[in-house]
């Protein structure tokens, strides 16, 4: 039950001057309708401006006469719970029945709701302020109209599971039977939200809301999509990256049976200056169209091509209102010629991204100097559910549906494509069956409808496994340099890191363990490439976790330290003594991951023979530790065992989802570090299925997965991704241990099955 005033709560102005961030209105049929903006809270609590636009709002929490209440969620849902989460948010300050609480997505309304992106683990932390604000407000509002109707003081009303009561006077009420007066309520000018401790849901485990959808198999991905005389369509692309469409023999194909047309065509205008997701290695493509995904299938199988090599080029590209130019080389590119070029720049001069005192003459001076060389492949993000994507292109407008993660970054490249106003596109957002930032990247939007165009027809199209895998935007290709000098106490005293990549470097100049060490040198370098690559679940940090952990293990061997006492000794430093000012990272709270999985896995206290590695990273906001212990039996490849895992990501929400999220992490970064590597020859993806592209087995997960929260009260910050990086260098420090062999290039399993 709920009665805290405002001298108990955090109190959230829902406006500034004239510029309300909530609005009221009776909603069609009776009932209490809320609209607010999602971002608008959090940019008034911070103190950051907003614009005009902001306050145009349409986003809402209804409460109907019935007491059913309706949830609108902005962002894209693809396995992270945003569908049950962000309304638990809602129903918690609202003090509402959660049997009464139901989510819909919202369809993208740019106008309305801001940031509907799905990316960097940030939905639930840009969300928060104005969700508690606007349950808190829609419960003042029925204290306020419950008051006025008993005529009793509001202080005296209480709510409880959306009923509202008054204790002296023996009258309730259900919010469903308030909702119309309480429209009637002005907004508050201010409103006291809940003290943490007060939480009845958040932190509690509630089921899914679509769990039931999902497992009875009811319509809600973009595969699922129907939409009366929808026609399927299929695309071809080049066999290898650096290549186009020369020609096509298509009237053969058109002849087949089913097969409405067949033709190529230009994914975007060459005069569109893209934005940083317009990524695309092939904007020449051979489109199929036909009634039945089989009979379109059988044709793409019987088509006959020509390809031809495309040109060097350099593109203007737009990243985030910065324009950078970006080279594409021409020429079939190989991972043999990928590896020489990222060793051949490391040889060379790097740009310099930090510089704390003197690491030349500290390494010159040291007693001990430790240098090692990790590597990375490129990876396939291999989404269950293939890319796909509905479009109607009419004369009234452009009708676009199906899975992606970024709305906003598609709609202005599909109205430049089809050569139509902002305002006629509209996007609505199916469930994604996987995402990981490849949904980012929405070409496949733009196929669609430039089809749906040509075709005259609504049109879904479809990507199969092979098209997916070998169409590009893989997590990048990484090489680094690690240096480590040691003085004649065993003290870590220079640290040096040298990054190169494909696309991009790995390198965050700013993260630990740079405010640890007095002598510190980070620099990086990128190398353009034509073979296409974009963010992959917790971009750069997948790769850099592993060489920064996997190396700080062997330099705290070396220096005759536990693992664990190593990096805390090191971060008491950073944090009582830090060097330089731009440190990204909280040392107390990259500590205090540390200390918990220290404490939860009873690794002080683990018998000698016990194989485990440890790991942590800081990376979205979050924090994250885990260690990993394996067991070998005989001459078999050792296999994971146990994971225990700790996560600082401030306040968790949904408990149950929050540890799926992190055993999902665990689980996908234990095969992508053991089995994951796409490779090319001449351009062309060696790997085109998963009878090739090695992904984890059921019977390779560990046996059991432990997960950890921080309790604190600090606000929620990401937690799709922080919990991926650290299970690479835990594993690989726990495969040392286990094998004698440290291992500094994934895939790991190549290193294992050498022996």
């Amino acid at each position: 039950m709920s009665t805290e005033t405002e001298s108990e709560a955090t109190v959230l102005k829902t406006s500034i001057g004239r510029r309300a961030f909530l609005k009221a209105s009776a909603a069609a049929g009776g009932g209490l309708l809320i609209n607010f903006s999602w971002l608008s809270g959090a940019a008034a609590a911070s103190g950051e401006a907003t614009t005009d636009q902001a306050f145009e709002l349409n986003a809402y929490l209804r409460i109907a006469p019935s007491g059913d209440i309706t949830a609108m969620v902005p962002n894209p849902e693809f396995g992270q719970n945003l569908m049950t989460s962000m309304p638990m948010i809602l129903a918690e300050e609202l003090d509402a029945d959660w049997e009464k609480v139901t989510a819909k997505q919202a369809e993208f309304e740019p106008e309305d709701y801001q940031r509907q992106f799905t990316g960097g683990s940030q939905s639930i932390r840009l969300a928060w302020q104005s969700l508690r604000m606007a349950g808190a407000s829609a419960r003042h509002m029925l204290r306020q109209a419950a008051a006025k109707k008993w005529d009793v003081p509001v202080e005296e009303v209480s709510t409880q599971k959306s009923v509202l009561s008054h204790a002296a006077s023996g009258k309730t009420s259900t919010y469903g039977e308030m909702a119309s007066e309480a429209a009637m309520i002005p907004m508050p000018k201010q409103v006291p939200l809940k003290n943490k401790s007060a939480f009845e849901l958040i932190g509690q485990s509630r089921k899914n809301l679509e769990g039931l959808k999902i497992v009875t198999g009811q319509p809600m991905f973009g595969l699922d999509y129907q939409a009366e005389g929808m026609l399927v369509a299929m695309i071809e692309h080049p066999p290898a990256f650096g290549q186009t469409v020369d020609s096509a023999d298509l009237d053969e194909i058109k002849k087949m049976k089913g097969i409405v047309d067949a033709f190529v065509f230009e994914s975007m205008r060459p005069d569109y200056q893209k934005n940083y997701f317009d990524t695309t290695a092939f904007p020449s493509l051979i489109a199929i169209v036909g009634h039945k995904t089989w009979q379109v299938m059988k044709a793409k199988k019987a088509l006959s091509a020509k390809w031809k090599a495309m040109p060097a080029r350099t593109e203007t590209i737009d990243r985030f209102g910065t324009a950078i130019e970006v080279k594409v080389p021409g020429g079939l590119e190989s991972t043999d010629g990928h590896r020489k070029a990222m060793d051949n720049a490391l040889d060379g001069e790097l740009e310099v991204l930090r510089r704390d005192g003197d690491p030349k003459t500290a390494f010159e001076q040291a007693e001990t100097v430790i240098e090692r060389t990790y590597r990375a492949p490129l990876l396939a993000h291999n989404t269950l559910e293939p890319m796909n994507f509905f479009a109607h292109v009419s004369d009234d407008e452009v009708h676009v549906a199906g899975p992606l993660q970024a709305p906003a970054f598609i709609e202005g490249t599909v109205a430049s494509r089809l050569n139509v106003p902002t305002d006629k596109v509209r996007i609505e957002m199916t469930r994604m069956g996987g995402g990981f930032g490849r949904r980012a990247y929405s070409h496949y939007l733009v196929e669609a409808a430039v089809i749906s165009k040509q075709v005259k027809a609504p049109v879904k199209l479809i990507y199969s496994r092979e098209d997916d895998m070998t169409m590009g935007i893989y997590r990048p290709t990484y090489t680094v340099q690690l240096k480590a000098a040691l003085d004649e106490n065993n003290q870590l005293v220079a640290y040096q890191v040298r990054g190169v990549g494909l696309t991009e470097h790995c390198v965050h100049e700013n993260r630990f363990p740079a405010g640890a060490v007095d002598h510190y040198l980070a620099e990086g370098l990128v190398i353009p490439s034509n073979i296409t690559t974009g963010a992959f679940r917790a971009p750069r940090s997948n790769f850099m976790a592993l060489a920064e952990q996997a190396f700080l293990d062997e330099v705290a061997e070396a220096a005759g330290e536990d693992p664990i006492a190593f990096r805390l000794s090191l971060l008491e430093r950073a944090n009582n003594n830090p060097v330089g000012e731009n440190n990204d990272y909280d040392p107390s709270r990259y500590a205090g991951v540390l200390k918990l999985v220290r404490d939860r896995s009873g690794w002080n206290s683990m018998p000698s023979d016990v194989k485990k590695g440890v790991a942590a990273y800081f990376c979205h906001n979050s924090y994250a530790a885990q260690v990993v212990t394996v067991t070998q039996e005989g001459d078999s490849l050792p296999k994971v065992d146990q994971v225990h895992s700790a996560v600082d990501c401030g306040v968790v929400v949904n408990h149950d989802a929050a540890v799926n999220m992190v055993e999902g992490a665990v689980i996908d970064g234990i095969g992508n570090a053991m089995y994951g590597e796409m490779t090319f020859t001449d351009g062309k993806p060696d790997k085109r299925n998963f009878d090739r592209y090695r992904i984890i087995r059921m019977n390779e997960i560990p046996r059991q997965i432990h997960v950890n929260f921080v309790d604190n009260d600090i606000d929620p910050t990401g937690l799709g991704e922080p919990p991926f990086p650290p299970v690479f260098p835990a594993l690989a420090n726990a495969l040392y241990r286990a094998t004698g062999t440290r291992l500094y290039d994934q895939p790991f399993i190549k290193a294992l099955e050498k022996g």
